[in-house]
This record gives structure tokens, sequence and C-alpha cells, in this order.
């Protein structure tokens, strides 16, 4: 299942209900103290069945109760209720108006005392007619009872099964189920069975808070450590067990021995002796810790470093859980950029970026820094602070909203920046370092992209194919050089596919725009680069061909354990992320395996050699 909404009512600073919507990545920004916070700790005590503390309730106003919704698409297909017998949540009446699970939970603050779950309900269109209402809460006998009652006729039903006996029911209501939204209990003793089922399906959520110490003590450290120490000692019971017979023998003889002794000298305090020997778990005996090359405990490294080893660790026991359940999984991280070095800070977004498009895979941010906040699309990024007076959760696609993010974070500070290069995604900007470094290391007039963007002396703009993007209405003030490559798409004599933008694009002073000559950048990286990585991969390097789908299509086909491939193109969101991870390979591992001139025989008229020429004579500028 995928978190796609959440609401929260009267937690900390949110005392009218908020509504927040997610994405793959989401991403939010505001200042200190806005409530970015608030929202994650609101999903962890949803998600890991915590109890908020007394002072989480909002003191504003006299709402005792703390409500905390989460909306999820991506259901299971079936949900076992009865014992070896599916059903759906759609057959159960268990969806809300738009087919989605929206599940709430209530907690009660009382005045004096702690915090407490309340109930936990489906908020549903689920049947209200009588008679007809309250078919989850029967048991079977009741069901039964039920049915005799109305007259169903059960001839057709397996009257051992209570799933088969309320469909029964249901589709006898001649006067209709009058569907109305309800908020079912799901932890009432009858309906209990439900929500132990439904928590199974519940994505995993790791939250890794920025306030946290950073040792490799920390239990997000030890825990992935203690598995594999388990899992080893496992793989390893049987001489283990051998191995602890033959000390317990060895000893055991040795204590007999002793009580022997005693006996000889005191018959009446050996009678009180009986030897017993045991021993401890094995995986007890074993701790584990992070060193490097000069044998120095990350303890002991820079706060950066550690909370960087922290946070893959973190990671690590986030999958192994998400494994274990067979779920989804949320990363939740709070201000990944503390402590780390721009470099780094550009290395994780990356990192996110990557997992994010994993299928079953969320991850959510928060941050102030205006260094992460520029890199990511508008689409993901959430706006939170106050509006009107109160708490809110803006989304980045409002043009509005934008504005007030430039405002509120500064997100284009003046610093040493000679360029701006916008692309259309975060994919191009790979592309680009890495065929800057490749063209710069052979000896060409190249500038290597990625050390510009290290000292400050270029900025990328991801545009996500629109001019409209955060930060090019704010790119004139600056009065820099902006250069900009945009992917064709569409094949002569059609129009490239951005050409109005482009137009108006280049109407702006000191502004450069490329429409390129093939289908998109993956275009240019050689097919001989690809087929080592992609058995199978069909492409022959003609200019508009799909390169991205037909690697994702090789890869997936190559693998074999999936669906046909025809099926997987009829899941637009499957297909979209197949394609998204062919496009990362594409523009990371395979644009690496490229060299001069083998970019040469791919781009016969220069185009990206053109494209870095003039964005490093700015650069020198």
């Amino acid at each position: 299942m995928r978190l796609i909404r959440a609401k929260i009512k009267n937690f900390r600073c949110y005392q009218d209900e908020v509504v927040i919507e997610f994405e793959d990545l989401t991403v939010f920004v505001g200042r200190n103290d806005s409530g970015k916070s608030a929202i994650l700790d609101a999903l962890d005590i949803f998600f890991n069945e915590k109890v908020p503390e007394a002072d989480d309730r909002c003191v504003h106003g006299a709402d005792r109760d703390i409500r905390i919704t989460c909306e999820f698409d991506q259901l299971p297909r079936e949900l076992v209720i009865d014992v070896q017998h599916p059903t759906s949540l759609e057959q159960e009446y268990l969806l809300n108006g738009s087919r989605n699970l929206e599940i709430l939970r209530i907690y009660s603050c009382p005045a004096a005392g702690k915090p407490k779950l309340q109930g936990i309900y489906s908020r549903a269109q689920h049947p209200t007619a009588e008679a007809y209402s309250d078919l989850l809460s029967l048991t079977n006998a009741k069901l039964k009872q039920r049915a005799r009652e109305l007259g169903v006729d059960l001839s057709g039903a397996d009257q051992t099964v209570n799933t088969d006996l309320r469909r029964a029911i249901w589709a006898h209501a001649a006067g209709g189920l009058n569907l109305q939204g309800t908020d079912l209990e799901l932890k009432a003793e009858a309906t209990g069975k439900v929500w132990e089922q439904l928590k199974k399906c519940l994505p995993v959520f790791a939250l890794f808070k920025a306030d946290r110490s950073s040792t490799d003590q920390d239990d997000e450290a030890q825990d992935p450590m203690k598995a594999a120490i388990k899992e080893a000692i496992r793989s390893q019971e049987v001489t283990l067990e051998q191995i602890a017979a033959t000390v317990k023998r060895q000893v055991q003889e040795i204590a007999n021995r002793t009580v022997a002794k005693i006996r000889e000298m005191s018959p009446e305090l050996a009678s009180q002796l009986t030897p017993r020997v045991s021993n401890k778990s094995w995986d007890s005996l074993f701790s584990v810790s992070l060193t490097g090359d000069a044998e120095i405990p990350i303890n002991k490294r820079g706060s950066g470093t550690r909370r960087l080893i922290l946070l893959n660790f973190f990671r690590a026991k986030a999958e192994q859980d998400a494994e274990t359940k067979g779920a989804n999984v949320i990363y939740a991280i709070e201000e990944p950029e503390t402590s780390q070095h721009p470099h780094n800070q550009r290395m994780l977004i990356d990192a996110f970026e990557d997992i994010a498009e994993r299928p079953g895979c969320q991850v959510l941010l928060t941050t102030h820094t205006p260094v992460l906040a520029r890199r990511f699309s508008q689409s993901s990024l959430r706006h939170v602070a106050k509006a009107n007076g109160q708490p809110a959760v803006l989304n980045g696609r409002d043009e509005a909203t934008l504005r007030t993010i430039v405002d509120s974070l500064g997100v284009l500070p003046d610093h040493n920046i000679k360029v701006f290069f916008g692309v259309e995604g975060r994919h191009d900007i790979t592309f680009l370092k890495i065929l800057s470094k490749l063209l710069r290391d052979g000896g060409e007039d190249i500038p290597d992209l990625g050390l510009a963007e290290d000292s400050g002396h270029l900025l990328f703009v991801p545009l996500g194919g629109s001019c409209l993007d955060l930060w090019v209405a704010r790119l004139r003030e600056f009065h820099r050089p902006e250069f900009y490559v945009l992917d064709r798409d569409n094949p002569p004599p059609a129009q490239p596919k951005y050409q109005a933008i482009a137009a108006q694009l280049q109407a702006r002073p000191n502004c450069t725009v490329w429409t390129t000559g093939k289908r998109e950048l993956e275009n240019y990286i050689h097919p001989d680069a690809i087929r080592p990585g992609v058995p199978g991969y069909a492409g022959t390097g003609a200019d508009f061909e799909d390169v991205p789908a037909l690697v994702a299509r090789a890869l997936h086909e190559a693998d074999g354990r999936g669906a046909a491939w025809a099926e997987v193109e009829a899941d637009t969101e499957k297909l979209g992320k197949k394609v998204s991870r062919a496009k990362q390979r594409l523009n990371s591992e395979f644009a690496g395996r490229m060299t001069p001139d083998l970019l040469r025989q791919a781009d016969r008229t220069d185009e990206v050699r053109g494209w870095l020429r003039a964005v490093g004579a700015a650069l020198r500028a």
C-alpha cells in the first residue's frame, strides 16, 4: 500500500484539520518550528502504534482528542478475514468514495493522565440500511440468524464462511444498501480480524530524526548488525551446538568431581549442591563497531561522517523490516543536510530520488536549506507555513506556493554563481556531469561540470519540462547567463515538444536554449555502451527510438520472473518506474562507459560538445 494523503487534527500546532498530499518523494520545506517535524511524528505514531505524549495535544481549543488519518492506494487485491477464504476491501465495503483505504486513529487525551488509543476506524462508504450495516461485526451463528430473518437464500453460499454469508445477505438488499460515509470501528472485538489483516499490509514507517545521537552503538546501527550476527550463528548452528555440548559435558564432569570431593569432607554440604551448567545465547557474545582504515571508530569521526553512516544503517534496518513484513517502506528523514558538506548533500539528494523510484518505496524529507529545496521538482515540494494565522501545508504545484518558498527560504542566494544550467530532469544532470568529465579528462577544452557545481560557480536547474519551475521565474534577477537543454521528443517534421517554452526562454536576455536534435539525451549514449550491461537490448542508435523503454523491456525480460511486458505496459505506474530506473542506469552506469570516440559516433554533429563549450566559455568569463 502507498500513502497518498494524511489528515492531522489537534496535534501540536495543528488545531484545525490539515490535509497533506504525498508523492513517492515528498519534501517539506519551511522555517524552524513551522510544523514539519510534527507531521513526521504524527505518522510515526500512526504506523508504529505509539501513543502520543500528554503535551502532544494542541494547547488551543477544548478538543481533547487527537485524530490522525492516513489514506492509501495500491491496495492488496485480496484480504483473508476468515480462515483460508479470501475476500477484498471492496467486497467488504471498506473503501472510501475515492476507492482508497482510509484509516483513522483517535487518541483521547484526558485533562489528567496519559493519552490512550480510543479507536481505529475505516472511513468507508459502508452499508447503512437497517439490518445490513453491522454484518462485519456478526459471528457466523448471528450471520445465519440474520439471513433467516431477512429470508436470504443461502443455497449457493458456504455457510461455514462468514465472507460468503455477508455477500449473500448484502446481495439480498432489494431496497439498496444505502452506502454512506461511515467510520467503521476496526479495533472492536468482532471486527478485530479485519484490522489484524490490514495491519500486515501497511507500509513500514522508519523515522530518522534530526536531533538524534550518532554513534555505532545506536539502535539503528546495532539492529541490522545484530540481525547479521544471528544469521551467521544460525548458519553454524550444528557446529555450535556440538561445541556447546562438548563444553557442557567437560564442565559437568569437573562439577560432579568437585561435589564428590566435597562429599568426602562434608556429606551434609554436598547433599545441598546440585551441579548445573548453562550457557548464554551465542549472539550475546558478539558486538559490532565500525572502524576506518586507520582503525578509528566512527564514534571518534566527524559528526557529518557519523550521521551519514548511521543514516544508512537506518535504511538497512527499514529494508530488513519491510522484507520481513512483505510490505512497502516509507523512509522519513529530518534535515538530511545536517552536518553534511554541500557535495554530500547533493549525493544524498540523488540517493533519495533513486530510492523513491524503487517499487514499494516512498521518501519523506524535511529541510529549511535552500541547497536541498532547489534541487527537487515542484511536485515534490510542500511548504509548511502559516496561512491566515493557522499552520498549513501548501502544495508546490501551486505557483503561489513556489513564490512563498522563494521568499521564505531564499532558494537562490547570490553566491559565486556564474551560470545557471537548466535541464529537464535530474538524470540529465548526471549525464552532462559524466560526459563533461570524460571529455575534460580526454584533454578536450570542456569544463568539468561536477567541479563547477562543487565550487558554486554553476547551478543546475531541474525543470521537469516546465518553464514555470520554482527557480526559473526568479533567475532574471541575478543577471547571470542561463543555458537550457530541452528534449525534442517529436521527430521532424513535427515541432519540438517544448517549442513554445523554448521561444519564451530564448526571448529573455542572457538566455541560450538548445533543443536536442535527437529524441532525448539518452539517444546520445552509444548502443555499444549499453549492450554489455543489458542482454537482449534491441536499440540500434536511431535518433528517435525510445532508448529508456527499450532498456527497461530488455532488463525486464532478462530477469524472467515477472509478468509479460505487455502486462507491464498496461500498468502506467509500473511502466513509469521501470523506465525511470532504466533512465537512472543509462545516465550513470552506461554513460560512464562512453568514450570520446563513441560520443562522436553517436553525436555526429557534436551537439553535446557544443553545449559544454558554450557553458565553459561563460564559466571562464
